[in-house]
């Protein structure tokens, strides 16, 4: 796919998810911390529901660490692999109130630092609470950019150092949500809805379904 192709696309996705963001509920970038953590093999439905309670009684390192991982599991029950994740929430709060003043920090380094927090969900933060210009790679933007041919990569790595590269600099800070919505809603993973799809002529997918 040559750059031409690529501007286009992104003018394109820009035009039609004219306001893209996260569809986590958060408030401040301690909260999205907490819900990106819980993401992980979850949906954003299942955390919004979740968090909706916990953060009405903690929403601070010191709140939830005043509320213990017992009783964090019993907020986030619903959610896949709540035991680790509970384990690692409290970790992590202990850790910003040591290193950090119970701030999230802005850079990769001391995110990845925190327990529970790779990559992905330190180029979440970055971009969604401190609009960084970085791009996490989830499922749905991996599946993207293969299928369209936007940025074509064997690994999330790949994907992400490649969109890195050839990401309009205009597009940048918003391309991580706008491939995460088109992914969600139009270029699913069964079934793509290729009739309904603002860049279907610029998608170099072979096996488009135009019905």
């Amino acid at each position: 796919m040559n750059q031409k192709k690529r501007q286009q696309i992104f003018d394109r996705l820009a035009k039609a998810i004219p306001e893209p963001t996260t569809e986590l509920e958060y408030s401040t970038p301690f909260e999205l911390l907490i819900a990106v953590v819980l993401s992980a093999q979850a949906t954003d439905k299942g955390v919004n529901k979740a968090t909706k309670e916990l953060f009405k009684h903690a929403n601070t390192p010191e709140a939830i660490l005043a509320l213990g991982e017992e009783d964090l599991k019993h907020y986030i029950k619903t959610i896949g692999l709540f035991n680790s994740k509970a384990a690692n929430i409290i970790k992590l709060c202990q850790r910003l109130l040591e290193k950090h003043n119970g701030e999230v920090p802005d850079t990769r380094d001391a995110l990845e630092a925190l327990a529970g927090v790779g990559r992905k969900t330190a180029n979440v933060i970055l971009n969604t609470a401190f609009g960084h210009p970085v791009i996490a790679v989830d499922t749905h933007i991996f599946r993207v950019c293969n299928r369209t041919r936007l940025a074509p990569g064997k690994t999330v790595l790949e994907v992400e150092k490649k969109l890195e590269k050839v990401t309009p600099k205009e597009h940048k800070k918003d391309a991580h949500h706008l491939l995460i919505l088109h992914g969600r809603y139009t270029c699913i993973a069964r079934k793509p809805r290729c009739g309904s799809c603002v860049i279907e002529d610029l998608c170099e997918y072979p096996d488009k379904i135009l019905e």
